[in-house]
């Protein structure tokens, strides 16, 4: 759409009952979904009318933040900084160092850079060429949001007598966590990022799904039961879950 540097997916719905135009912050575009008995012009006609408003939602969504040297992100809700350190190895391809002087400082979800005193935050090492650092970092994320969410599941589903048949990690973007109906969890590795009461959230509402394949007032007891710190995740997730895909993305 011209105006715009981000192009407008449209889409056609049978089950539509009106125009509908949304901006997902995770994939950083905007699609429009039309009705059957909707024409391209009046489509083209919506859009200019919510031209304002798009342009509007579409420049506050965060800017990337590549997974670059020096650049800054949260593991398990602490920023780190990230260093490409060439051939160096020392425990493996990555690992973690503690910041000189604050091991344990949170992430500032509301500012937009890094905060002034880089040299006490913790960092993430990343060995090897820098051209397979961001790979490599992905990678290592999503190990270990699985080993978190792993071990979480396990407890979860201790606690309620329930087994998930198996654990996937993945990037998604659109749910953190879903239940098959085979029992199988699938979670967002971006979790990792997030402070560890919201993975560990996360983990007991999919578990919940294990007995309850709703979200009834049954199956937010369960959730309650091995997780009181429900309602605090969910604001968070709220207010800042859009926030981690802006990680590792491409400018």
């Amino acid at each position: 759409m011209a105006g715009l540097d981000t192009p407008v997916e449209v889409r056609r719905s049978a089950r539509a009952g009106r125009l509908i135009l949304k901006v997902s912050e995770a994939r950083r575009a905007a699609t429009l979904t039309v009705p059957p008995h909707a024409s391209l012009e009046d489509a083209s006609d919506f859009l200019a009318r919510h031209f304002d408003w798009l342009q509007d939602r579409l420049a506050a969504i965060p800017e990337p933040v590549p997974f670059r040297d020096g650049a800054c992100l949260p593991l398990r809700g602490i920023e780190h900084g990230l260093s490409f350190v060439g051939p160096l190895r020392r425990r493996g391809v990555v690992w973690t160092e503690a910041g000189d002087r604050v091991r344990d400082r949170p992430a500032d979800w509301s500012a937009e850079g890094a905060p002034p005193d880089s040299s006490s935050r913790p960092r993430i090492c990343i060995a090897g060429a820098p051209d397979h650092a961001p790979r490599r970092l992905k990678d290592w994320l999503a190990r270990e949001a699985k080993k978190d969410l792993t071990a979480r599941v396990a407890w979860h589903g201790q606690t309620l007598g329930l087994t998930a048949k198996r654990i996937s990690v993945r990037d998604q973007s659109t749910r953190w966590g879903s239940c098959s109906s085979t029992g199988v969890l699938s979670f967002s590795w971006r979790l990792i990022l997030a402070p560890h009461f919201v993975l560990d959230y996360v983990a007991a509402h999919e578990v919940a799904h294990l007995e309850e394949m709703n979200h009834s007032p049954a199956f937010w007891r369960l959730v309650r039961q091995t997780m009181p710190r429900t309602d605090e995740a969910k604001r968070w997730l709220k207010t800042h879950g859009a926030t981690l895909h802006r990680y590792g993305a491409s400018v």
